[in-house]
Parts: C-alpha cells; structure tokens; sequence
C-alpha cells in the first residue's frame, strides 16, 4: 500500500471518529471522557474509542473549528476541559452525516446487490 493509500484509509477512520465525537456533541458540551463513553453506550458497547484516537480527533476538530473548548469542572469536582459544538460544526455534521449515508449506501449495494 503506497503512503498516499495509508493517509486515505486512517483519514477515513478519522473521519469516522470525527462523525460520532460531533454527533455526541450535539446534545450538549461534554468532557472527553464522557463523549467516548457516550460513543461506546450508543453503540451497544461495538465501538470503543481510545484515549489515543479521542485527544488527537478533539485537537483536530478544535483546529477546524468545528468544536470548542471551555475549562469547567466534572461531575465528580474534578478539573476537565469541555467540549462543544460550534454553529461552524453544526453545519459540518450536516455535511458529514450526508457522506455517511452516501458511503453506507454505496457499501450496502455491494454488500447486497439487486438480484
């Protein structure tokens, strides 16, 4: 697999994360511990979001703008930083959602051909 194949499949596997961290934030800001478990309850426990992919997905979608962040405190009176949507990443989920069911639609016709 050529370095420009490798990019493409971990930005489509970013992108993913990227889908849900957005989704999850739709109902409200939240720290990271709290949208990688939200991610994981939704599913029924199937996906499970490491530290190692919820930091570096938050700091990119930060980049883009699409989320931002506030220091807060947690349910437990701990220090956290808190995650929310911005109208910028409201619009995006939008985008993203459509290229989702763009992508599963595409792998559902292949997957499931007409007869």
């Amino acid at each position: 697999m050529s370095t420009k194949e490798e990019r493409e499949r971990i930005e489509l596997l970013q992108g993913t994360l990227d889908l849900l961290i957005l989704r999850t934030l739709l109902r409200g800001p939240a720290h990271g511990h709290a949208i990688a478990k939200t991610i994981e309850f939704n599913s029924d426990e199937v996906l499970q979001v490491e530290q190692g992919s919820l930091y570096p997905a938050l700091h990119r979608l930060i980049k883009r703008r699409w989320i931002a962040v506030e220091e807060g405190t947690s349910e437990n009176n701990r220090r956290a930083k808190f995650y929310r949507l911005t109208s910028k990443g409201r619009k995006q989920l939008k985008v993203e959602i459509s290229r989702w069911d763009k992508l599963a639609g595409a792998i559902a016709r292949i997957l499931r051909p007409a007869e």
